[in-house]
């Protein structure tokens, strides 16, 4: 599903070249849930974007479901995107003047869901995270964790082939987090939806069924 070669990514600082990643490999077959991890600074971030294509590299090869991201126009690759990856962001990445529906239903939108559908599926994810009360409200009416709900419905309600979570607990009480991994392992274990989180806690990490360290950019282990 994913393999990446040899990818460079780095920041020009005065005549000091700063690599954010320096030659990663790594494959990561349908159906896997990968952990990643490491200090901050590490790059774990950084390689997530780079897998979800919000972020370029400078050297190496990227493959996705047999497409060669890095060979792809920004067009193509944004298509690539919206149909097949679904993103939890740690900073949410709500739309401020939408509602917490508008929010949840806008994936559906890029994929011309018809009216009735998209609304008989967002009613059914909004019963899901119990946030039913809340679908009128603004995303600034709402907690840190109500958001941070919102942002993972919306990641999920086009029911994307990749899931792609960076520290998807981070704003959540330990209950709402724990129910938020047993969604995942459900997902990928009933569903083979493929995901890869970045996470601090171990006990988030354990989740996965591989997991990656990162250390100075580069994968340790």
């Amino acid at each position: 599903m994913i393999q990446l070669q040899h990818i460079f990514k780095w920041v020009n600082n005065g005549a000091n070249r700063v690599f954010l990643l320096k030659d990663i490999n790594l494959e990561i077959k349908e159906g896997e849930f990968v952990s990643i991890m490491g200090p901050s600074g590490s790059g774990k971030s950084t390689l997530l974007n780079v897998i979800g294509m919000l972020d370029g590299f400078d050297e190496g090869s990227y493959n996705f479901f047999h497409e060669n991201v890095h060979k792809l126009k920004e067009k193509q690759r944004s298509q690539l995107y919206k149909q097949y990856i679904g993103f939890v962001f740690q900073a949410y990445h709500l739309i401020d003047e939408l509602t917490v529906y508008e929010n949840i239903e806008t994936p559906l939108l890029y994929k011309d869901v018809k009216a009735s559908e998209r609304k008989a599926m967002v009613a059914d994810i909004l019963d899901r995270f119990n946030i039913v009360g809340k679908k009128d409200l603004f995303p600034t009416q709402l907690s840190g964790g109500q958001q941070q709900l919102v942002g993972i419905a919306r990641a999920l309600i086009g029911k994307p082939k990749l899931i792609l979570a960076d520290e998807p607990t981070g704003n959540l009480n330990s209950k709402q987090g724990e129910e938020i991994m047993e969604l995942f392992k459900q997902l990928n274990d009933e569903d083979g939806v493929t995901i890869i989180q970045v996470t601090h806690s171990e006990k988030n990490a354990a989740y996965g069924k591989r997991i990656i360290n990162l250390l100075d950019a580069r994968i340790e282990s």
